[in-house]
């Protein structure tokens, strides 16, 4: 007979959480003679039992979940004694309610324990959760238990919830296993053992099923956890244990289920407060249900309190316009630091507006430590999906990682949602019109999987909440639906998505990737929707803000505008603010003169934003305009919006390459009297907007020619004939008359001019307005054929998009001589 060993108790991993297994070591695998599939006892304050499994998590330590640890009476970081057991088969098994009693239907109790517990040990205090469904409508919610039987389980009156039930009678009693001749007993009367839970029902939430939330999680256990379990270290330092933490974060990251969860691992009494019960229309009966709240908790020590939403119950006295509200937090205050010390009872409070909590509960000795519990990134994004398809039947195409880079913004709540999204899907896709008369076979239950096609279906209808009031859905566009423009992609590439998506790269040459860029260039050319590409292809949360909308008659109104979208983005990093007609928002200071000032006070908070004391981390600022000279200039220099990005009107291979997207779609309808090549020679001047408008009227031509040959026939006769449907080159050559180009030769220069500012040094914009002088004295002084060669050459030089600054200062002298141009300067500096 082998010797019981000492092993410390360790975290289980998430994918174990329900199943009874305990990891340990090979070395101590062999010191207790164990296998895997062995059982074993774990002793600490009780006795537990577990299934053996392989461990890497070192020799000395086990590994188990946060019911066995619960059973066996330990937490994270204590000493158990583990043996060897041998266990024999139940003869009978009794299983009582935790917390209330419960009215189930014990045969049906029964068939789920022996099918969901057959070959698992069990012992007298074994904790198991069962799904039980509720019916919304009645007074006693417990109908029916959710066991084998599906039939009725789609009705939307009836909802499954886990509840813990514990095992108060075993025979032969230690441990045994589950077989087909253990007879099952339930009573529905409340099991009210020693080992009973005390207060209110945490729910059966364990560390293993909080994902995303390791940093924060060690920080609440280190303030509550420890105090609660070893008193002795706090009276040896001779300190006073913590009595408040403040969890404050977005909706649905995880507040309430890290007090939970904490609650359950310490063992401790627990009890909750809200807002709605606490409040009551007599005098002084509010204050007396938190005085009789603390008092219980006191008596039943150690105790947590948790008081969620705590700004509904304590909002800022001076702003409180009720009487209730001011007593409550009074009466708060004193409980929480009253004359005498509250020993062993600490306070968890939750909320999504801490600025709205009245101040005073904010100090040492009340709310000891603030924690922010954030959204998460992917990892813990990854963290979360493992544990809600957990016990979700996926199929095998289904790559959960995919989905958590996908996810950029979701919180833990919205993640839940996308699974049960996805389940749901399954089944309507498998059972369609889902009728509850319906008999399912066993077959085509066990064949029930969920898919990729479910999970793209629940992404679509899921939206990040940490988003929800400024996200934008960005449209399916990547780089291959942008024509043209490869300078200015190229560009966007290297500063938006290489830095997000090769973040290890630049954190080893110890850089920073641009903070923000500025789009500028005419109407038309793209700037959009370059914008929605980039965001597409760098996989970030895309938020769009049109300038005008920010404004606001009401002081202060505007400014909290461009504060409230930065810290979304911050908080849904990584991702792109597209600020459209930026010189809208942050126009040049002092140019509206006798105006409000709301622009200057909009301009200094968007900067203070940009560089200000709190950093911006994976967020890119993406400025458009066609009006760069508008810009207030505090905005134009490094560390702002850095990267100055001319988005020029399409040349003749980025029309070509336009019109190819925009005619892609209907490739199989273009007849062969169409040359893409003649189109692109006769939209000079167009810019993509201008194509794009081109290509549409091209397309309603040829519809308007069908309709008008078709009318007064039959709806067979229409369908045969949509199949020879055709867009021709007389379809183009219509549709040219009827859409203009934006731009002239004439507009050209001038919209080229405009952006040399923001494009080139001092001695680069000489050059070029030395060469644009030469330029219309050649086009207005001469007609010779000689002139207009000579025109076409100097234009094309200014026009490049890469410019060879040696060939035009040649250009420039050369022209100049010929064209005799006296009073000249021909020494281009």
């Amino acid at each position: 007979m082998t010797q019981p060993i000492q092993l410390i108790v360790q975290e289980a991993d998430r994918s174990d959480a329900g199943k009874g297994i305990a990891r340990i070591g090979t070395e101590a695998m062999a010191r207790l003679s164990v296998e895997p599939g062995d059982t074993i006892k774990i002793t600490g304050k009780r006795t537990a039992a577990a299934v053996v499994a392989f461990s890497t998590h070192g020799s000395n330590n086990i590994s188990i979940d946060g019911y066995i640890r619960k059973d066996a009476g330990v937490g994270i970081g204590d000493t158990v004694t583990v043996e060897k057991a041998a266990p024999a088969t139940a003869t009978r098994l009794t299983i009582q309610p935790v917390g209330e009693s419960i009215k189930l239907d014990g045969k049906q109790v029964g068939d789920f324990i022996l099918n969901r517990y057959a070959g698992m040990p069990l012992y007298k205090g074994k904790t198991i959760a069962l799904p039980v469904q509720v019916q919304q409508q009645k007074q006693d919610p417990f109908e029916s238990f959710f066991g084998n039987s599906w039939a009725g389980s789609f009705s939307s009156s009836f909802s499954t919830q886990y509840y813990e039930f514990i095992v108060s009678d075993i025979a032969p009693d230690d441990v045994a296993i589950i077989g087909s001749e253990t007879k099952v007993t339930y009573k529905d009367s409340a099991y009210k053992g020693e080992d009973a839970p005390k207060g209110k029902s945490a729910g059966n939430i364990h560390y293993e099923d909080i994902g995303g939330l390791g940093r924060e999680l060690n920080q609440v256990r280190e303030m509550i956890e420890y105090p609660l379990r070893h008193p002795e270290v706090f009276e040896k330092l001779g300190i006073e244990p913590p009595k408040g933490v403040l969890l404050y974060g977005p909706p649905g990251t995880g507040k309430t289920l890290i007090a939970r969860a904490v609650a359950n691992e310490v063992n401790a009494y627990f009890d909750t407060i809200s807002g709605p019960e606490i409040i009551s229309k007599y005098y002084g009966d509010s204050e007396e249900k938190l005085r009789e709240i603390f008092q219980k908790a006191e008596e039943n020590a150690p105790a947590i309190i948790f008081i969620d939403e705590i700004d509904s119950i304590a909002p800022k006295r001076e702003e409180s316009k009720g009487e209730v509200e001011r007593r409550v937090v009074a009466q708060l205050l004193a409980l929480m630091d009253g004359l005498k010390s509250r020993g062993g009872v600490i306070v968890i409070a939750a909320t999504n507006l801490p600025d709205s909590i009245d101040p005073a509960l904010r100090r040492g000795g009340r709310f000891d430590r603030e924690i922010e519990i954030g959204v998460p990134d992917k990892e813990g994004r990854m963290e979360i999906l493992q544990i809600h398809t957990r016990n979700v039947p996926l199929a095998s195409d289904v790559d959960i990682g995919k989905y958590a880079g996908m996810t950029h913004g979701f919180v833990g709540a919205d993640l839940a949602l996308v699974v049960k999204e996805a389940a749901m899907h399954a089944l309507r896709r498998e059972f369609p019109g889902m009728n509850p008369d319906e008999e399912i076979s066993k077959e085509k239950l066990e064949s029930l999987k969920v898919t990729v096609e479910d999970f793209d279906a629940a992404l679509k209808m899921v939206q990040p909440s940490a988003m929800r009031e400024v996200l934008v859905e960005v449209p399916d566009i990547g780089w291959d639906s942008v024509g043209g423009l490869d300078s200015v992609k190229e560009e966007l590439q290297q500063g938006v998505e290489w830095p997000m998506k090769y973040a290890s790269v630049y954190q080893k040459f110890d850089t920073k990737s641009p903070k923000g860029f500025l789009m500028f260039g005419p109407p038309g050319t793209g700037k959009t929707l370059l914008a929605k590409a980039v965001a597409n292809e760098s996989e970030s949360n895309f938020i769009s803000v049109k300038g005008p909308e920010l404004m606001s008659k009401w002081v202060g109104e505007s400014e909290k505008g461009v504060r409230e979208i930065f810290r979304k983005a911050r908080l849904a990093s990584p991702s792109i603010i597209f600020f459209d007609e930026i010189d809208s928002i942050v126009p040049k200071r002092g140019s509206h003169e006798g105006s409000s000032h709301v622009t200057e006070s909009v301009v200094s908070q968007f900067l203070t934003e940009l560089d200000g004391l709190e950093e911006l981390k994976n967020v890119v600022i993406i400025g458009a305009t066609n009006r760069p000279d508008m810009i207030d200039p505090a905005l134009l220099r490094p560390g702002r919006l850095e990267k100055h990005i001319y988005v020029p009107p399409p040349d003749a291979d980025g029309r070509k390459q336009i019109l190819e997207v925009y005619l892609g779609g209907v490739k199989d309808l273009l007849a062969g009297d169409l040359d893409i090549g003649m189109l692109v020679t006769k939209t000079d001047g167009f810019v993509g907007a201008d194509l794009e408008a081109l290509v549409r009227e091209a397309k309603m031509v040829a519809i308007r020619e069908f309709v008008q040959k078709m009318d007064g026939h039959s709806e067979e006769d229409i369908e045969l004939a949509v199949g020879n449907v055709r867009i021709y080159r007389k379809h183009f050559d219509e549709a040219l008359k009827r859409v203009r180009p934006s731009l002239d030769k004439e507009g050209l220069l001038y919209s080229e001019r405009d952006s040399w500012p923001f494009r080139f040094n001092e001695e680069e914009r000489r050059t070029l307005d030395k060469a644009l002088d030469v330029f219309f004295t050649l086009k207005f002084g001469s007609d010779s054929d000689d002139a207009n060669e000579r025109l076409k050459k100097l234009e094309s030089l200014i026009l490049a998009s890469h410019k060879d600054f040696k060939a035009l200062k040649e250009a420039v002298k050369v022209h100049a001589k010929k064209a005799s141009i006296d009073d000249f300067d021909y020494n281009v500096a």
